[in-house]
């Protein structure tokens, strides 16, 4: 069995890199091969004979790829010439479009803060007409936050506490993609990261900051080992199945009555911090699976 991994080339952090090889040494270790590529090496070419990819000294073609990368189009592609990608095309786009992860968990009654859209706005313009939105985003309550649709570790995310300012950052942003949401103030600098591999949580750590209402890593936050509850880890397992993850990374807020609500669910969650914190390797797990679910497809074929 031989695998690809994709990750994006042009996010110079080393964590991206990192997060490639430590796939690439867990399958390894159970006797798959796999080949790392950045996503600019594999281009989609596109004829009247249909798809195909090309690239840079490209090996042979792979039995399954992991995508650890938002290049939705790529991942599209080699889903269209037959080739198992993990995770789908489909829930990197709901995990990447954070408007669209929460249509699919609200779908799914899921807990999730409350959530206000916001509209689509194609220019930047000072002749915005954004009243009905402001008036909805009060009855939220201050302080609320506010996210634009694509971002990640915490990034893109604002903490706003008046309506002046809540209008001040609208106007920055209304050009991309953006959402109002009720703030879990509860919560504030505090969540739990499930790491979710199939219908198992394999690996929980707690994250918080002393200084920030964001608990990532990157943003300063420290971690340490966590146990859920099983209620907890039901929940993350139907925050994935919502999405449609084979493997993601749940994150957890806690209301005033300590009850978990869904804070997002990350179909490219970084594996390396909590690898650190509680000695668990995803990765070995989500080897097992991808392993299990070609095992099976193969037999089906049979």
């Amino acid at each position: 069995m031989h695998g690809w991994i994709v990750y994006n080339g042009h996010l110079r952090s080393p964590k991206f890199l990192g997060y490639a090889k430590l796939i690439q040494e867990a399958a390894q270790g159970k006797g798959v091969s796999m080949d790392i590529y950045q996503n600019q090496e594999l281009l989609s070419t596109l004829s009247s004979h249909g798809m195909d990819i090309t690239g840079v000294s490209l090996k042979e073609r792979p039995d399954f790829v992991i995508f650890g990368d938002k290049d939705i189009l790529l991942a599209r592609q080699l889903e269209a010439m037959g080739i198992p990608v993990f995770n789908s095309a489909a829930s990197i786009e709901a995990c990447d479009h954070k408007g669209l992860m929460y249509q699919q968990l609200a779908s799914a009654r899921l807990p999730i803060p409350q959530t206000i859209l916001g509209p689509k706005i194609f220019i930047k313009t000072d002749d915005l007409n954004l009243n009905h939105l402001i008036d909805e985003g009060e009855k939220l309550g201050f302080p609320l936050i506010i996210k634009e649709a694509y971002g990640s570790f915490g990034e893109q995310v604002y903490l706003v506490h008046t309506k002046d300012e809540m209008i001040e950052k609208v106007k920055e942003i209304h050009n991309r993609p953006f959402l109002l949401q009720e703030f879990i103030s509860a919560s504030y600098g505090r969540d739990v990261r499930l790491n979710v591999v199939g219908e198992k949580v394999v690996a929980s750590m707690l994250r918080y900051s002393e200084n920030d209402f964001r608990a990532n890593i990157t943003t300063g936050g420290k971690m340490e080992p966590y146990t859920p509850s099983q209620a907890e880890e039901e929940l993350a397992i139907r925050a994935s199945k919502a999405i449609g993850t084979a493997f993601c990374g749940v994150d957890l807020l806690y209301d005033e009555d300590e009850q978990p609500v869904i804070c997002e669910v990350n179909g490219n969650a970084q594996i390396r911090n909590i690898y650190e914190c509680t000695g668990i390797n995803v990765a070995d797990a989500m080897m097992d699976y991808v392993i299990e679910r070609l095992s099976k497809k193969g037999n089906q074929a049979l």
